[in-house]
């Protein structure tokens, strides 16, 4: 079936999905409906995954699968489908998959939606639900040769892990030289700094080609979905996120629980506090961008005085100014939910001047990285027309952010899925049809010319904003208990993509399930349909070019 074909206009109507039009659609596939925060889910069985989907990806449009939700129930299995549409991500289904506590087997999605794959793979691992029909049927963040599955109701913290020796022999002790092939086996990582972290490439070579490769994650795994729901919604959740995407995008992080928090408690956020919210956030995204500018190029050409300094000399910049508004330079903690801990530092007009300074140098920087990089033949010839990533095939594998955008996919959560207070100020969405290594870098310079567009009009705002009305917080009770069984997937756009959440109440003051949507696994996933076909050297480019943090990859 083709990836994509334009959707019948009767399943949306002017005040967004028609989900009456969208069950007439699946007819008796469809067992029960039930009612999430963000979308109406739909009950089917294990046995009719794919031809739901299909249904739904085709007939209806829904060609973004953001996230895979598996949970245990005290009397089922349940995977939930979290579905959108790249042209319009506020229109969103979630299909439901119940599956029986002594048999929980259900089809898999992986034919219609290849990001299915990583995870399903992560569902087995962590929940125990196996997929019917799956590719690769491995763990994903744990060994294999682990004993049981950590977010099973029944799982035995205490029982002793085993690892036989046989796990740990030559993976081509067997292998031989054959002088009718040059195959070889490469093992890229997971201790190399052109990793990013602890990443390990499983990489078959033809020669100088990479025949196949195979990301090895779960090296960082830090077990903070299961944290997560150990603490109160209120207070003891909000540190967690500035630790999944660890280098530099911790107040993004903080923005995509407090959304999903504040929607499932109904809680409305001050218009002053979206304003600094909004201010920060794009801070951080320099940040980040910044980081990503320099370890690029270091793993293009191994520079390191000119560009990766002159880059983290950038991010330093912003890294001040954020320690001045937050009293951290990483681990921020910095939101709350209904708003922020405190305003802006006193003496105010010392910190505008600060960020218009940092504001006033940033075109001449950014000017700087194009004569220094862009227009750098070595530079050229390593990425023009290497890790080429089609759009529809980013898509398939759920890709965002600017690895999406690079590919000519218009989609970006800030003016998709408005939010904070971006709908009231002036920007661009930036694009750019190179779908390469090279496109992916010029759509994070020019991101960073449109985060200064914003951050100068956010403090605009705030000059003028009167003193009797800045409202940092919200009245946010002292302890939250959402209504039992109510569901809600939300997302923000963090610097790397759409980063979401998924949270279940039970009816206390702590989740029953929190999931973690992070973009660097997607984007990660896009890998092997990169790297295939291309040199050693191009593969370490396309890695470098998806600005992947492990601690978010892992979670």
């Amino acid at each position: 079936m083709s990836l994509e074909r334009p959707p019948r206009q009767r399943y949306v109507t002017e005040d967004g999905v028609d989900y009456d039009a969208i069950e007439e659609l699946l007819g008796e596939h469809v067992l029960g409906r039930e009612t999430h925060l963000n979308a109406e889910g739909f009950v089917i069985r294990p046995d009719e995954v794919q031809d739901v989907l299909f249904a739904l990806r085709d007939e209806a449009g829904f060609d973004h699968l953001s996230m895979v939700t598996a949970q245990e129930y005290q009397d089922r299995y349940e995977s939930i489908y979290h579905l959108k549409k790249y042209d319009d991500p506020t229109h969103e289904v979630s299909v439901v998959v119940p599956t029986a506590k002594d048999d929980p087997v259900s089809q898999t999605a992986e034919p219609v939606y290849r990001t299915a794959d990583w995870h399903e793979r992560e569902a087995y691992d962590l929940v125990g639900i196996e997929y019917e029909g799956h590719p690769d049927p491995r763990r994903i963040l744990l060994p294999e040769t682990w004993q049981g599955h950590p977010l099973a109701l029944d799982y035995d913290q205490d029982r002793p892990q085993i690892v036989t020796l046989a796990e740990h022999k030559n993976p081509i002790a067997d292998d031989h030289y054959d002088s009718d092939t040059d195959t070889m086996f490469l093992n890229i990582g997971p201790h190399h700094p052109a990793t990013h972290g602890v990443l390990h490439l499983k990489t078959v070579l033809d020669g100088e080609q990479v025949v196949d490769v195979d990301p090895d994650i779960g090296y960082l795994h830090r077990c903070e979905e299961q944290m997560a729901q150990q603490g109160t919604y209120r207070h003891q959740i909000m540190p967690y996120p500035d630790r999944w995407d660890y280098a530099s995008a911790g107040l993004l992080n903080e923005w995509a629980y407090a959304r999903v928090a504040e929607d499932l408690a109904d809680i409305e956020v001050p218009e002053y506090a979206q304003v600094i919210r909004t201010m920060s956030a794009e801070l951080c995204r320099i940040c980040s961008h910044m980081l990503a500018l320099g370890t690029f190029c270091l793993d293009i050409y191994g520079d390191f005085t000119a560009i990766f300094m002159y880059a983290m000399r950038d991010r330093e910049k912003t890294q001040n100014l954020l320690e001045d508004l937050t009293g951290q330079r990483m681990m921020f903690n910095y939101f709350r939910l209904g708003g922020v801990v405190w305003d802006l530092p006193e003496p105010r007009e010392e910190f505008f001047e600060k960020v218009r300074d940092f504001l006033d140098d940033l075109p001449g920087a950014v000017q700087e990285y194009h004569d220094l990089i862009t227009s750098n033949e070595i530079f050229q010839t390593r990425t023009v027309d290497t890790g080429v990533l089609e759009p529809e095939v980013a898509k398939q594998y759920g890709a965002t952010g600017p690895v999406a955008r690079a590919s000519g996919i218009d989609y970006d959560l800030r003016r998709d899925d408005p939010y904070g207070y971006y709908p009231e100020l002036d920007w661009d969405v930036v694009t750019d049809d190179g779908c390469d290594n090279y496109a992916r870098l010029l759509v994070r310079m020019r991101e960073v010319e449109q985060s200064a567009r914003i951050i100068e009009q956010c403090v605009d705002l705030l000059e003028g904003w009167p003193e009797d009305d800045r409202e940092i917080q919200a009245n946010v009770p002292r302890t939250l208990r959402p209504d039992p069984d109510t569901e809600i997937y939300r997302a923000v756009e963090g610097a790397k993509g759409e980063l979401g959440i998924y949270i279940r109440s039970d009816g206390t003051d702590k989740p029953a399930r929190f999931k973690i949507r992070s973009p660097c696994f997607h984007n990660l996933h896009t890998l092997p349909e990169m790297a295939e076909g291309e040199y050693v050297a191009d593969l370490v480019a396309s890695l470098g070019s998806l600005d992947i943090i492990l601690g978010e990859v892992d979670r």
